[in-house]
């Protein structure tokens, strides 16, 4: 395989693992397993592929300053606005919070132009922008419309907090794998997810009956490993491609995969706007992929 396009393919083996972690995630917290302690499970399941990971140099971790700074930062970003996407969707309604969130790529790529000064072709823009386009709409979610008002304005304010980490933390995973091996940058990360599992215990609320059974936190655990090896993928991708290619591609093909098997899952027919962020999803993934080929 030609390592320029190892970018790709490690883009869409994320997509893979996080569709399938967006269909089923919702099962075990419906059964009866707090998110709270989704996270941890979800904390838990790093450690297994980091130990792989780390596997593949011969269990050397480096201990550099360089690259303990670069994982924890990039960890504790992606974990801290986990966290807080945890309490606000606790209090809000979740179509009026992942549009926000449809932002992250955004800020990916303009750190990535104003300080890495990653560039793409005409064709390549035209799919970064499509791409944008069909974030937002897959992101819509038509819901309950009422008590949208003031009461909710500090709350979806909050939603920036987990907006911004992430987009940050794309810039730094593509910044950092530029000198340190992508399996450290994970090991660190990995540490960085298990330091806030005691603040998601302490936000769990053990008053109520926890499923712990097969269909709950062990399913949960299995749930969670699949976002653990995704994002072990997605490092992998920002070290070999473009954070303004890597950031918008994997975060519209993930809910195109989410949506068709959770149409085969929970036999639901996405709405008409569902469709139309589907196909431009696509289409961007091909303009961007068939960009980057030509460079």
């Amino acid at each position: 395989m030609v390592r320029s396009n190892n970018w790709l393919i490690y883009s869409l083996i994320h997509i893979l693992f996080i569709g399938v972690w967006g269909a089923l995630i919702e099962i075990p917290e419906k059964n009866g397993f707090p998110p709270t302690l989704g996270y941890v499970a979800w904390a838990l399941g790093m450690i297994p592929v980091a130990t792989i990971a780390l596997k593949r140099k011969q269990g050397k971790l480096n201990t550099s300053r360089e690259a303990a700074v670069f994982g924890f930062v990039i960890g504790l970003l992606g974990a801290g606005g986990q966290m807080v996407l945890f309490f606000i969707l606790k209090q809000l309604p979740a179509y009026l919070v992942f549009p926000v969130l449809s932002l992250t790529p955004m800020l990916t790529i303009l750190l990535a132009v104003l300080r890495l000064h990653e560039k793409a072709g005409r064709l390549g823009w035209t799919g970064i922008g499509i791409a944008i386009i069909s974030i937002f709409i897959l992101s819509y979610q038509p819901g309950l419309q009422s008590g949208t008002g003031g009461e909710y304005t500090g709350l979806i304010l909050l939603a920036l907090i987990p907006m911004a980490a992430w987009g940050v933390q794309g810039y730094i995973m593509r910044w950092a794998s530029r000198t340190v091996d992508v399996e450290d940058i994970f090991c660190y990360m990995t540490i960085s997810s298990l330091l806030l599992v005691p603040l998601a215990i302490l936000l769990t609320d053990f008053t109520e009956t926890i499923n712990w059974g097969m269909d709950g936190g062990v399913l949960a655990f299995f749930v969670q490993l699949l976002n653990a090896v995704g994002a072990l993928c997605l490092v992998y991708a920002f070290r070999y491609g473009k954070a303004i290619l890597v950031a918008p591609i994997t975060t519209a093909l993930s809910p195109v995969l989410t949506v068709g098997l959770s149409l085969l899952i929970y036999s639901t027919i996405p709405e008409f706007y569902t469709w139309i962020g589907i196909s431009l999803a696509l289409i961007a993934a091909a303009l961007m992929s068939i960009s980057e080929a030509k460079s």
